[in-house]
């Protein structure tokens, strides 16, 4: 009598341990648990190489502003190789992120840190440092709202990516016309819209960087997306940051 129950208690854990078996509710909050802390780790390392992104950035900007060497950029052939390296490389990262290694993307995004500190250096020339100052800080802290917001909603935000693309193309050619009309009016208009836009991108962007962690998670191209992730976000905070100084800056 002992023998048989003794086997059926064996057969019994067998088909509880063996293929096909249910899985035990312990098991799926352990996989939930390392998946949510494999998330958060890659969402913090693309939140750290975006603020040392940005950062860099604006020591460059500074330190070329101080120094003089703002004057020469401005003027001259120099003026187009500075304007135009920054969009260099966002395009040679986006398009050859597949062909690229990691440190060679490492290497440019770096790179792109320090063109856009050159690039943006003239607006210490424009506006004085205070306005600099309380325009970031006022980015910073809608910045963090904002992609908090897409990190936590469980609103699918997909649906406006689109209309959100569409919304930067129209700056583009609004920006362009309004080179040759000079519209103080248009001006104000792309400002506004700019804020906006970038602002639903950033919110955007955040959700879009959290849901492909799922897909990549594991792959060799994970620590590639944290820096395509991380120029993403750069590059969210650097244009409403640009929009919104036209508001806030005072001028010299």
């Amino acid at each position: 009598m002992s023998d048989w129950n003794d086997n059926n208690r064996q057969s019994f854990g067998q088909r509880q341990t063996g293929f096909g078996s249910v899985p035990r509710a312990g098991d799926a909050v352990a996989r939930g648990e390392t998946f949510d802390a494999g998330l958060r780790s890659h969402m913090l390392k693309i939140y750290n190489y975006m603020t040392s992104g940005i950062l860099l950035t604006g020591i460059v900007s500074l330190l070329t502003a101080q120094s003089g060497l703002v004057y020469t950029l401005m003027s001259g052939p120099l003026f187009w190789l500075v304007a135009l390296a920054p969009l260099g490389f966002v395009f040679a990262m986006s398009f050859g992120a597949n062909k690229f290694s990691q440190g060679t993307l490492q290497v440019m995004f770096w790179g792109f840190a320090i063109a856009m500190g050159l690039s943006l250096s003239s607006i210490f020339v424009v506006y004085t440092g205070e306005s600099i100052a309380a325009t970031f800080f006022a980015t910073a802290g809608a910045f963090a709202g904002l992609s908090l917001f897409g990190y936590t909603t469980k609103k699918d935000l997909s649906g406006f990516g689109t209309f959100l693309i569409m919304g930067v193309v129209g700056l583009i050619i609004a920006s362009i016309l309004n080179i040759f009309l000079g519209s103080s009016t248009l001006s104000l208009a792309i400002s506004f819209l700019g804020v906006l836009i970038f602002a639903g991108l950033t919110a955007y962007d955040t959700q879009r960087l959290k849901r492909e962690y799922q897909h990549l998670r594991g792959t060799e191209f994970a620590g590639k997306a944290v820096i395509l992730g991380a120029l993403s976000l750069y590059l969210d905070f650097i244009n409403m940051f640009m929009f919104l100084l036209r508001f806030m800056g005072s001028r010299e």
